[in-house]
């Protein structure tokens, strides 16, 4: 692709390369040189209509993928994770990172590079706290948790360093935070009404029907996400500064 090409032109040929399942660098090359306009005003619709575009894609491919290995469906879901981070749409780009770490801790069983660190975790709770999603925050943070008790019993047996003690204290301190943040109210009966809206409007923009296919990870990752409080934002990202 060339930079000279026209905005407009690179956004067709992006969603050429989307509609085409072509999930690699070069796909995420043409994505970068569309943001790259200097335009504020031009970029900002830019970026909503590269959004909505991901969005549309994402839920195709998610469904596409459901049947396939766990290679195929990791490869794909991190290639949407970087491509949501690029047009700055937080929600979606979480969702599908706790979906790639989800399938990495799978996978790592037969391939140990893949296994998901407590450290990985923690910034993945951290990120999920700051932004609002406190339920599914505290299931980031008692994944750190159980990465930590594993590598102290893989660790005691080979003598070699574990996480110090107040390392788990913090993560602990997050996790009751974040709880306190948690809706009372249903989980499941907010992901029931999320999964509709969503649905609702996918079909309003597509004219298609969608079935009500769930996505383990991805779908957890919505149902943790509540109404959120302002207060009780800025409490929360108050905690995550003066801890860091």
């Amino acid at each position: 692709f060339q930079m000279s090409l026209p905005i407009v032109e690179r956004i067709s040929l992006f969603r050429e390369e989307i509609e085409n399942r072509r999930f690699g660098d070069r796909t995420l090359r043409i994505l970068e040189s569309v943001l790259s306009s200097k335009d504020v005003e031009s970029l900002m619709e830019t970026r909503s209509t590269l959004r909505e575009l991901l969005r549309s894609e994402a839920i195709s491919v998610l469904r596409e993928i459901s049947g396939k290995a766990t290679d195929q469906k990791l490869f794909a879901v991190e290639f949407l994770t970087q491509a949501f981070a690029l047009v700055g749409d937080v929600e979606s780009c979480l969702a599908l990172k706790y979906e790639a770490m989800i399938l990495r801790d799978l996978k790592h069983m037969t391939d140990s590079s893949l296994c998901v660190s407590y450290e990985e975790w923690l910034t993945f709770a951290q990120d999920s706290l700051y932004n609002g999603y406190y339920s599914i925050a505290v299931k980031g943070l008692d994944n750190a948790l159980f990465s930590i008790q594993s590598m102290k019993t893989t660790n005691i047996e080979h003598n070699t360093f574990c996480p110090e003690a107040h390392v788990v204290r913090t993560i602990k301190q997050l996790r009751n935070t974040a709880l306190e943040f948690v809706a009372p109210h249903s989980v499941q009966a907010q992901t029931a009404d999320y999964i509709k809206e969503k649905m609702i409007q996918h079909e309003q923009r597509q004219g298609s029907h969608l079935t009500g296919e769930r996505y383990p990870a991805s779908v957890l990752f919505r149902s943790g996400i509540n109404t959120r409080n302002m207060r009780k934002l800025h409490r929360s990202q108050e905690l995550i500064h003066n801890l860091n």
